[in-house]
């Protein structure tokens, strides 16, 4: 993958995403992720590629100064056709390399982002970054399952699923050690699909 492929891909994406990964199951998921997420009013939440902005109306109306990036121009579109009347600041911009200030955000929130980035080490590193000292960053993502190896089929699967815009075959915590001198995991839950799909939320740690 890299960010023309997936330029070109979202941009064929952005008109039927909603109704794969905004429905159903994923709909019930991010329902369950987000429900017990209480923020001080006041904080700033940066969304690493928002999409078509599903996880926005979890976040809206609570007194947050709420930033939301996208590589694709295509997705944004969508994003910000939805919300019109939201005081979301939309930008386009590469989350492996942002034009943010170091410890910018108070909380930051990457849906379905790493498995898609052609640097997923760089955007996580960008993350923590931009994130303030004891701010936390929630992913919610599919990994490979803790403790298993990927089957022979999947091995088979990942280079031709890369193609369609995401890999299979990531594996957070090897993600993880680019910041883990910095971060600690506070939560990780199994959400859907028997643990493929996951609830990660890390803290940054002070100095």
């Amino acid at each position: 993958m890299n960010n023309s492929w997936n330029r070109l891909i979202y941009k064929f994406w952005s008109p039927i995403y909603d109704r794969f990964f905004n429905s159903g199951m994923f709909l019930q998921a991010r329902k369950e992720i987000f429900m017990d997420l209480a923020l001080e009013k006041g904080s700033r939440v940066l969304f690493v590629g928002i999409g078509t902005g599903a996880d926005l109306p979890f976040f809206l109306n609570k007194g947050y100064e709420i930033t939301a990036v996208d590589y694709s121009a295509d997705m944004l579109k969508v994003a910000k056709e939805k919300y019109t009347d939201s005081s979301v600041t939309f930008l386009e911009m590469d989350a492996q390399k942002m034009d943010f200030s170091d410890e910018s955000f108070d909380f930051i929130v990457a849906s379905l982002i790493l498995s898609v980035v052609p640097n997923p080490e760089k955007t996580i590193t960008e993350m923590v970054r931009v994130l303030k000292i004891d701010g936390q960053f929630l992913v919610f993502d599919k990994f490979v399952p803790m403790k298993k190896k990927m089957k022979t089929k999947q091995l088979i699967l990942r280079p031709i699923i890369k193609l369609f815009g995401t890999d299979i075959g990531l594996d957070f915590y090897n993600t993880y050690k680019s910041v883990e001198n910095i971060c600690v995991v506070m939560q990780d839950k199994n959400v859907m699909m028997k643990g493929l799909y996951r609830k990660i939320v890390c803290k940054r740690k002070g100095e």
